[in-house]
């Protein structure tokens, strides 16, 4: 046996756990960021909003919408890999967790110390499921899946959806503030050095490439620089 394909067990192993671990961190940045109530990420005000009108918890909320978001995959003929879909269900309850965890009375300076550490967090949460090399988060995919499908840029295309996002999200009683500006800002920055820092280097047959397509799925994440990561 090579080394090669001794090591491919291992190297699988590690590329799991480091994305469950990155995908339960999500959740936590998302409910760190939500319990600063300064603001919360653009898709997590229309959770916010929705939760307001339907009683739902925010992790069912964000469950459900992720399965909306893999629904509007289909016209635009995208598979999505194995952490597609785990992101999908894990980062809900992994933010409900962490909302029930965090409490809601803190003071403003306080707050605003539990919305850095929750960026952070998201930040370095990003770099981990994404460098596990198992495909992108939901609304990741969808924002590649309309830039390639129209042509139109891809920040131009998180701008339109993210506005439109928010916009529902407001008017539903979601929290938009100085919060919700500052993610737009930093979080692309934050995670274009999450990203390679946490990405794991596959070794050459490690996996045959039929097996890698079915693990990753055939969409490549955004360029984080430019665009928010999905949740």
């Amino acid at each position: 046996m090579t080394s090669t394909a001794a090591s491919a067990p291992l190297l699988m192993s590690r590329r799991i756990a480091q994305l469950l671990v990155g995908l339960f961190l999500y959740g936590i940045g998302i409910s760190l960021i939500v319990r600063g109530q300064i603001g919360a990420a653009p898709w997590d005000v229309l959770t916010q909003g929705i939760a307001k009108h339907t009683g739902l918890s925010f992790g069912l909320i964000t469950i459900l919408t992720s399965g909306v978001v893999l629904l509007l995959w289909i016209p635009l003929r995208q598979r999505p890999g194995i952490g597609t879909v785990l992101n999908a269900l894990l980062v809900g309850p992994s933010a409900d967790i962490g909302l029930a965890l965090i409490p809601t009375d803190l003071p403003l300076v306080a707050r605003i110390f539990v919305f850095i550490a929750g960026l952070l967090v998201l930040s370095g949460a990003t770099g981990l499921y994404i460098g596990a090399h198992f495909g992108p988060g939901p609304r990741d995919g969808l924002m590649t899946g309309l830039h390639r499908r129209t042509g139109w840029k891809i920040w131009t295309v998180r701008t339109g959806i993210e506005v439109v996002v928010v916009a529902i999200g407001w008017a539903l009683g979601g929290n938009v503030g100085i919060g919700t500006l500052a993610f737009a800002l930093l979080v692309g920055p934050l995670c274009g050095w999450a990203i390679p820092f946490f990405a794991i280097t596959q070794p050459t047959k490690a996996t045959d490439a039929a097996t890698e397509q079915v693990l990753e799925g055939d969409v490549t994440p955004s360029e984080p620089a430019v665009d928010s990561p999905a949740n």
